[in-house]
């Protein structure tokens, strides 16, 4: 039950249901009805009952929580030197906050719940209609659902306020097509239109268990009529799907079979796999490194204390006896007791809130890509959007980029630009076909149809003595699933005449949807050119050739798949065309009769429907008369050729996987700019068996040897791939590494997947992503570092299940190179950060130990404990972690190779972590030793001869710490606004004030009041104000020395960049030739290095007006002011 209700299949004890319609079970004592779920949809997470444990449970799962944890309860258990206050606040913190987080969000997931259980639904119940809510549907309840309301339920058809039982429905809320799609009902129960013609069927439904595929449907209806049972089978043109909503019909009835939690559109809430990005996999190792240094500092602290208690003076001073119990208490339980305590000492050297802060930077900083207007598709009115805030740094790291063809480098919008008949191609030209000359009528197999409709028509006025050309476009503007929307009156009304609008009709007046958008093409094609479907009523189908209007009867339709015999019947046509297949077979009536009577046995099984039903087809296929072949053209995205260039030269391999044919793949890979016109291209295709493919992959493999200094492009089938991907993986991906562009084509879905997890898995374990629009793009998308999905016309599913989500592929350009970059660069130093000042923390800690004996005796108060990372800390870092930017947006997206500086993890390697370490340490050394020389020799430092104590040299300690890693982040901000200067400052502030009301008042809750008057103290001290200043410059002297010597010397190419985009940005920024003009002369003066700028600028302008640059309009969120002169 517990895995039911998160989501994944029931257990069920057959592979079929029964479903008794109304409920209407078997009147005999024998019969145990079957237990189904109820209609409830349950997405939330936890309970009023169960949230505290389970989210406490989930919490604590996490290494350093744990850890906390037990340092909590181990200063609870012993005498440690520090209170159990210092590590249980912070925890507590961390906890309340991801637990408030968590608890909002599942929040809003009971509030949406509560909506669509409380919805309210009418139910035929003991013969009238009753209104009850959504939740209290069963299994074979008889729902109706009115005009525009959504199904509540998977729901069987049974009759519709139309005669022929029919219904139009959108699942834009399932799949995203938004066209309208016709489901049918069943002969024996679409009469069945009043409450009481319902309450009396007897009707059965047998179906299969419930399965999350949204278009696979398997079941039958048995019907009894006057004692006659009557079976008709049942497909997923029968089945109205929860979440769907019907349109342009008044009211349906359908009998509820899959609710709830077993529903498709439930059993589709995939739990993804929870994926981890490079960033939090080093912050893992450097937390355990930083483990391993905490236990040394322990280990090594109990060890010495031992060595200096050898000494009998040392061991037990007069100042401070045993007791009788501690003289005979156990060596070995006092030496873990003192190591617990170092522990619990130095335990803060780990940065609990560490978590915290990258989850809500993460969380805060992924609103960014929502608000970036440079993101946003006018047309559609599209955003980018957010599914997962986990990998907003990844977007930094990628490596190889794996796309998707159809819809996603194409617009997926299809144009009919050419056919062949009977072996002559025409092109249309103003509504007309005009021929171009003969082809050769040779049959090519590398170029399918894509989706191949054939219809059985019975003709009223159907000749085969008519032309070829009008056979041609008759099978084309029949052999269709498309539906018509009209101006006027509908067509169906009820009661009328379905062609009453024969006479005086205007074609003009209507408008084709389609789920396909070949079928739309090419019927509005065939409309144009004169032959225009016209009405569709239920079996009925009507179309007007050349202003007469024709009848037929469609006797039944199927889908030939892509593995059929169809797919070597081929016209060759040239410019890169979709083509489709068109052929047709007369039938005898006797043979009718009989394709009939297979297809009908097989559309009833239960059991291997798929198999039966492709031997009937494959009869049906056979002795095809072929007519001729379409092509329609789908154009490429706007500006896919420069973000393809941008991420080459971003050195991002960019391979192109789509289930297209050999050449059109090709043809869009050269046009879109993945395949250069320069470039030598290798092919591993049409390969029959492992040897064969293994011999090609090694001569291709010699061939790049060979021939090193030319680029090269490879280009797989499907075939091929899986060859290659059986025995000759290591060779495969040796011949594809040396390639600078790789076309996979005739891909499966799961193929895709499959050349994905290949690189994923490979030795230098490379960061993916892909990019993709439908359906057959789910399985790389998931499987793949970071999965983007494109909002395009086949349906949302791509979207639904990627991590990010974009309108165009143009957009992918800026998402990597620019929110990429900062999201990168802002989290590297975050950790980076919070680990040095960690250090800076405990070191000092550490080194007091050898001045105080190993006594345990703490350096700072424990309220500066608990409050360090919580107050005093933790604002700079994380608005520096949400509006750093080391270089301006115009200059990254200008200048796509800066995004090589930061690839391979750069700015977290070990070489990195390690200077960060050493500085902690080396600063650290500096705030206690300078303290010390301070007041090691003369502790009078006071005007009246008072001296400082223990608790004054700790403050000071902490004071200097405080001011130095503040300042330290600032060097490190190179994009300043209000907040960061209100944040740097306004802590350093906090701190000072803190401290003087903390140690001003004697608060009567303390046990001790070893703070009072100590911070005033200090800071009525000139020498201690002097000692703070001079501390303070030689920790940081020596980082701005290195960064001006480091910028001057050895510069890297964002370092470059950055004086660049400071002269840039003050010069010409958003085309300024105004503000260039004025600035000229001063800034030459100033630095002699305008004038080249102010040429760049008019170039710049020139360059924008005449070809459109692709990143000429920035308009991010990110850029705070229109001339940020403090970026530079």
């Amino acid at each position: 039950m517990f895995r039911w209700k998160l989501g994944f299949d029931p257990p069920h004890q057959s592979d079929t249901r029964t479903v008794y319609v109304a409920n209407r079970f078997p009147q005999n004592g024998h019969y145990i009805p079957q237990r189904f779920a109820d209609n409830r949809i349950i997405s939330s997470k936890y309970t009023v009952w169960n949230f505290v444990p389970k989210n406490l449970f989930e919490q604590f799962r996490r290494i350093a929580n744990f850890y906390f944890l037990i340092i909590f309860l181990v200063q609870l258990m012993i005498d440690t030197p520090t209170s159990p206050v210092t590590s249980g606040l912070p925890l507590f913190f961390v906890i309340t906050v991801t637990a408030i987080k968590q608890g909002y969000e599942d929040w809003l997931r009971h509030k949406a719940d509560n909506e669509v259980n409380g919805a309210p639904v009418f139910v035929v119940r003991s013969g009238s209609l009753v209104q009850t809510r959504s939740k209290n549907i069963r299994v074979g309840d008889i729902v109706r659902v009115a005009k525009d309301e959504t199904f509540p339920a998977d729901l069987v058809l049974l009759s519709s306020d139309r005669p022929d039982g029919t219904c139009h429905i959108t699942t834009a809320s399932l799949d995203g097509e938004t066209n309208l799609k016709t489901h049918y009902s069943v002969a024996e129960t679409s009469v069945c239109q009043s409450v009481s013609q319902l309450e009396a069927l007897q009707a059965v439904v047998e179906c299969q268990q419930p399965e999350p595929d949204l278009y696979r449907f398997v079941g039958r209806m048995t019907v009894t009529q006057h004692g006659e049972e009557i079976v008709r089978p049942l497909g997923p043109e029968n089945l109205l799907l929860r979440g769907a909503r019907l349109k342009n019909t008044k009211e349906i009835f359908g009998v509820a079979v899959y609710t709830g939690m077993e529903s498709k559109m439930a059993l589709n809430y995939k739990c993804k796999s929870q994926k981890r990005s490079a960033v939090e996999k080093s912050m893992n190792t450097f937390l355990i490194i930083y483990l391993i240094i905490l236990l040394s500092e322990a280990i090594l602290s109990t060890i010495l204390k031992y060595a200096w208690q050898a000494e009998i003076k040392w061991d037990e001073p007069f100042y401070n006896q045993k007791t009788e119990a501690e003289r005979n208490s156990s060596p070995i339980l006092k030496f873990i007791s003192d190591f617990l305590a170092f522990l619990v000492l130095y335990n803060f050297i780990i940065p609990i809130s560490l978590y915290v802060t990258v989850e809500m930077q993460k969380f805060l900083g992924s609103f960014f890509i929502g608000w970036d207007l440079d993101l946003y598709h006018e047309e559609s009115d599209q955003k980018a959007q957010v599914n997962t805030s986990d990998l907003n740094e990844e977007l930094g790291q990628v490596e190889y980029v794996f796309t998707d063809k159809t819809g996603t480098l194409t617009e997926n919008e299809m144009q009919f630009r050419e056919c062949s008949i009977n072996g002559t191609k025409y092109r249309e030209v103003n509504g007309k076909l005009l021929p171009e000359g003969m082809t050769d009528d040779s049959p090519d197999g590398s170029m399918p149809p894509l989706v191949l409709h054939i219809y059985i028509l019975q003709a009223w006025f159907f000749s085969f003595s008519m032309g070829d050309e009008l056979l041609f476009l008759k099978a084309v503007s029949l052999c269709h699933t498309v539906q018509i929307s009209y101006d006027q009156s509908d067509c169906l009304a009820v009661g009328g005449d379905p062609f009453s609008h024969a006479n005086g009709f205007s074609s003009n007046s209507m408008e084709y949807y389609a789920s396909s958008p070949d079928e739309k093409a090419l019927v509005e094609a065939t409309k144009r050119i004169g032959v225009a479907f016209t009405c569709s009523n239920g079996d009925t189908m009507e179309i007007k050739t050349f202003g007469k209007f024709e009848k037929y009867v469609t006797l039944f339709i199927f889908k030939i798949a892509n593995n059929s015999g169809l797919l070597f019947f081929l016209i060759s046509l040239r410019r890169c065309l979709r083509t489709l297949v068109v052929a047709c077979r007369h039938f005898s009536p006797e043979e009718y009769i009989d394709v009939d009577k297979k297809l009908n046995s097989a559309r009833t099984a239960l059991q291997q429907r798929e198999e039966r039903l492709q031997e009937a087809f494959s009869y049906i296929e056979k002795d095809l008369q072929l007519l001729g072949a379409t092509g329609v053209e789908d154009k490429l995205q706007d500006k896919v050729q420069e973000t393809i260039e941008a991420l080459r030269l971003a050195g991002i391999k960019v391979w192109v996987l789509t289930g297209d044919k050999h050449e059109t793949a090709v043809s869009v890979s050269l046009s879109c700019g993945h395949f250069h016109r320069t470039m030598n291209i290798l092919e591993l295709l049409q390969q029959h068996s492992d040897n064969e493919c293994a011999e090609q992959l090694r001569r291709l493999s010699r061939r790049l040897r060979e021939d090193h200094v030319i680029q090269h492009g490879l280009v797989v089938d499907g075939a091929s791939l899986s060859l290659a991907l059986r025995e000759h993986e290591k060779l495969f991906m040796e011949v594809c590494k040396n390639c600078s562009a790789v076309l996979c084509c005739r891909m499966a879905p799961l193929q895709k997947a499959k050349v994905v997890r290949l690189l994923k898995t490979s030795p230098e374990k490379p960061i993916t992503l892909a990019v993709g629009d439908g359906a057959n793009d789910v399985s790389m998308i998931q499987e793949a570092h970071v999965g983007i999905g494109i909002m395009g016309k086949e349906g949302r599913q791509a979207v639904r299940n990627s991590d990010y989500a974009i309108a165009r592929f143009k957009f992918l350009a800026k998402l990597l190179l620019v929110h990429g970059h900062f999201y990168y660069i802002r989290i590297a130093t975050l950790v980076q950060y919070f680990f040095y000042k960690n250090v800076c923390f405990i070191t000092p800690q550490f080194l007091y130990q050898f001045f105080c004996l190993f006594s345990q005796q703490t350096l700072y108060d424990s309220v500066y404990l608990t409050l360090y990372n919580i107050c005093f800390t933790s604002l700079p870092i994380l608005v520096y972690s949400l509006f750093e930017q080391l270089v301006h947006p115009h200059v990254l997206q200008n200048k796509p190779g800066l995004y090589r500086d930061i690839s391979k993890n750069s700015l977290l390697s070990f070489r990195t972590f390690l200077y960060w370490t050493v500085l902690g340490f080396c600063h650290a050394f500096v705030f206690f030793f300078g303290s010390y020389i301070l007041m090691g020799e003369d502790t009078t430092l006071m005007g009246n001869g008072q001296m400082f104590g223990n608790w004054t040299f700790g403050t000071l300690v902490f004071t200097v710490m405080v001011i130095t890693v503040t300042l330290k982040l600032a060097l490190e901000t190179h994009f300043w606004t209000w907040m960061n200067h209100f944040v740097t400052w306004g802590s350093i502030a906090f701190y000072f004030i803190f401290s003087l009301f903390y140690g001003g008042i004697i608060w009567p809750f303390l046990h001790t009041q070893d703070m009072y008057f100590v911070f005033v103290q200090l800071l009525s001290s000139g020498s201690a104000w002097f000692a703070i200043i001079i501390i303070v410059i030689t920790c940081l002297f020596p980082d701005v020395l290195k960064k001006v010597l480091y910028r001057h010397l050895q510069p890297t190419s964002t370092q470059k960049s950055q004086n660049l985009s400071c002269m840039e940005s003050l010069c010409c920024y958003q085309q300024g030739q105004s503000g260039c003009t004025r600035l000229a002369r001063l800034l030459e003066q100033m630095t002699g290095r305008c004038k080249a700028s102010a040429n760049n600028c008019h170039t710049s302008s020139r360059n924008n007006s005449d070809t459109e640059n692709m990143y000429s309009n920035d308009r991010s969120i990110l850029t705070l002011s229109p001339i940020e002169a403090t970026h530079c």
